[in-house]
């Protein structure tokens, strides 16, 4: 059953497959439509939530955001002292929403 998995895998690869998960997919579509948003003026870029954000965040270490068009949110995520905060940002006005430990 391994083998037949490597196999597929191989092959699907070869071909020029690209293999994702749902979740990749969707993290993409989400990506498209922030840039989509922001060039459009309805919202700020990543970079500009990103400079009002991470100035108040000193002491951790900043891993990363992820985009929910849905909710027309950032969310940012620090970790410090082990502990992991997220962030939740509106989009459109840079506001913070949330903050979760």
């Amino acid at each position: 059953m391994k083998s037949l998995r490597s196999a597929l895998i191989a092959g699907a690869l070869a071909s020029g497959l690209v293999l994702t998960s749902p979740a990749q997919a969707q993290s993409r579509s989400d990506q498209g439509e922030a840039r989509k948003e922001m060039r459009a003026g309805n919202q700020l870029s990543l970079r500009e939530v990103e400079s009002r954000i991470l100035p108040t965040m000193r002491g951790a270490e900043y891993l990363g955001p992820s985009y929910d068009s849905r909710a027309r949110a950032y969310r940012l995520k620090f970790i410090r002292d082990g502990r992991v905060t997220f962030i939740d940002v509106d989009a459109r006005t840079g506001r913070i929403i949330k903050r979760s430990h």
